[in-house]
């Protein structure tokens, strides 16, 4: 008789957030790894759940303008369900056999970079829509304006000077 071998998931509890590489990706992860997360994120969107089916069939349908949500998508180490690239917002759909522990690592990964997570039950998007939308709506709507006043103070701190002809002395005479 042989022995069954059990795999042994470490403590992250208390794991600090992966570390960022500054250039190229962004994320200290393999290329080897991130070939397994791609393909790990088309095997979802092969077999989605109705909660994902559902929240995606309003996106597509929506017109968003320049604000696209990609499905499972890979952002740096995690793959999130939903991954809007030009707000830096991600939704997480919480089914109910989700692992919180590794749920909440990924979401402070995520926020240490930026993006802003919103998580959301799938009971609440197949049994009421329409209020799911008016938060994801919301949601956005609070990450433009944060994302405009960000870009407002960073403007005023380092002013540039497009016009060359205010860098040299201005000569008036005629």
């Amino acid at each position: 008789m042989t022995t069954r071998k059990t795999l042994n998931l470490r403590d992250t509890s208390n794991a600090e957030t992966p570390t960022l590489n500054k250039k190229g990706r962004g994320w200290k992860i393999s290329d080897k790894r991130l070939d397994e997360l791609h393909d790990r994120a088309r095997e979802m969107r092969r077999f989605a759940s109705p909660a994902h089916k559902a929240l995606a069939e309003r996106f597509a349908k929506a017109d968003m303008g320049r604000y696209t949500f990609k499905r499972f998508a890979v952002v740096g180490s995690a793959i999130v369900d939903f991954n809007c690239h030009n707000l830096g917002m991600a939704i997480i759909i919480d089914e109910p056999d989700q692992d919180d522990a590794i749920a909440k690592r990924r979401d402070k990964s995520l926020e240490s970079v930026g993006i802003r997570v919103m998580r959301i039950k799938a009971g609440d998007i197949l049994e009421n829509m329409d209020a799911v939308l008016e938060r994801i709506t919301a949601g956005m709507r609070m990450r433009i304006a944060d994302k405009r006043e960000r870009r407002f103070t960073h403007e005023r701190a380092h002013p540039r000077n497009d016009n060359p002809r205010n860098d040299s002395p201005r000569n008036d005479s005629r």
